[in-house]
């Protein structure tokens, strides 16, 4: 089996995707999320994402947490839509960050659970996928993990752990407008 390294945004996500891709691969899960606000949402889910890879026995490992390079990368474009500009450059920090991981770790290639949210799209995060990965002489496993299924199945089996579910993608400018003022 090819060791891969997966990106995981969130516990949730990594559920359904782990499972898949244990079939084919020796799965690692990466947690490198600087986008995350605030600082407690972070580690919420970091430890849900812990529990998951113990619940399915992969190994874990979590990157920097950095909110000022998520800033800094996304500036001039706090006020995008979902899915816009600002998406975009936050999906690229990730996975870029995820490839030099995976290169300079010995792992042959890289996934990521972001394209299993409802409004993630695998259209847009796919093809950046592969582009860091080329750069980084790397194999990127493509995937649109909410196909078939993909979505529910991660409410079912995040039901049955009891994990924290949460309401927004992850970054400030995606939080419910409620919970800003916060």
């Amino acid at each position: 089996m090819r060791n891969l390294l997966l990106h995981i945004c969130c516990g949730p996500c990594a559920t359904h995707v782990i499972e898949t891709l244990s079939r084919e691969f020796l799965v690692t899960g990466y947690f490198y999320n600087p986008n995350i606000y605030p600082a407690e949402e972070y580690v919420r889910r970091l430890e849900t994402a812990k529990t998951v890879a113990i619940k399915q026995n992969i190994t874990f490992i979590e990157g920097s947490y950095d909110p000022l390079a998520f800033f800094e990368a996304v500036k001039g474009c706090e006020h995008e839509p979902e899915n816009g500009a600002r998406c975009k450059i936050c999906y690229r920090l990730r996975l870029s960050e995820t490839a030099a991981y995976a290169r300079d770790n010995s792992f042959g290639c890289i996934a990521s659970t972001l394209t299993l949210g409802p409004q993630k799209k695998a259209s847009i995060i796919n093809p950046i996928g592969f582009e860091v990965a080329e750069k980084h002489g790397i194999d990127f496993i493509e995937g649109d993990w909410k196909k078939k299924d993909g979505f529910k199945k991660s409410c079912i089996i995040s039901g049955e752990y009891g994990i924290y579910r949460q309401n927004y993608c992850g970054c400030k400018f995606s939080m419910p407008p409620d919970e800003q003022q916060k």
